[in-house]
């Protein structure tokens, strides 16, 4: 059976979304951020990333990471396109030109997007938006943010999705990415395709699940 290591308030979102599109069944081992923890080396603290149980599953002590048949994988969005490529269905590429654009667009969000759309919400989380610190910090990434977003906004324009006319992994993979800057109301109604496309991954009855899982989660 299918392991997963990671919180649903994490990256791990990507890969719980990603499963339950794919109707698999899974077991959820709930690591959480060390960072998250006061007292991270208390008796009673729970399994966190830090930890030595879950170090052993991934050295580099971050979640997500899964075990598959005697398979460890620990990028987040490697495993998403790992289980996509393996379980096929509506979501998986159906051809090599597919393939490509899956891979083509995933990237690019993991080096054009994530770097600064993950400044922002962690200046969020660690409560830092209203200082001027966090402000200057969320004022840099949406200006980075500027280009990529109006390349995505422009296919977006033209198409419901990113490739194969449905919704694939490769949206799935981006827009968990694109979501951390959605707390930018004023920015992100800049573009009007982007947001429409949000909404309809959102609309997945995979995406409602996962999320009422993450809420759950406290």
């Amino acid at each position: 059976m299918l392991t997963i290591y990671g919180v649903y308030q994490s990256r791990a979102s990507r890969v719980y979304w990603t499963a339950l599109e794919l109707g698999l069944d899974f077991e959820s081992v709930p690591v959480i951020q060390t960072r998250r923890l006061p007292q991270p080396v208390a008796p009673d603290a729970p399994i966190h990333t830090h930890a030595a149980e879950f170090l052993a599953i991934n050295p580099n002590g971050h979640i997500p990471a899964i075990a598959d048949d005697g398979l460890v994988i620990d990028e987040s969005l490697a495993i998403t396109l790992y289980l996509a490529r393996k379980h096929g269905g509506p979501i998986a590429a159906d051809t090599l030109r597919e393939e490509g654009e899956v891979l083509a667009w995933t990237f690019w969000a993991a080096t054009e997007v994530e770097p600064h759309t993950v400044k922002i919400v962690f200046a969020y989380d660690d409560g830092l938006e209203a200082t001027e610190g966090g402000r200057e910090t969320i004022s840099v990434a949406r200006r980075m943010l500027k280009r990529p977003l109006t390349r995505l906004n422009d296919h977006l324009g033209e198409n419901d999705y990113l490739t194969g006319g449905r919704f694939t992994v490769a949206d799935l993979n981006v827009v968990e990415i694109i979501r951390y800057a959605l707390s930018e109301t004023d920015f992100m109604a800049n573009y009007p395709a982007i947001l429409a496309w949000v909404a309809r991954c959102h609309e997945r009855p995979a995406f409602r699940e996962m999320m009422a899982r993450r809420k759950a989660e406290g």
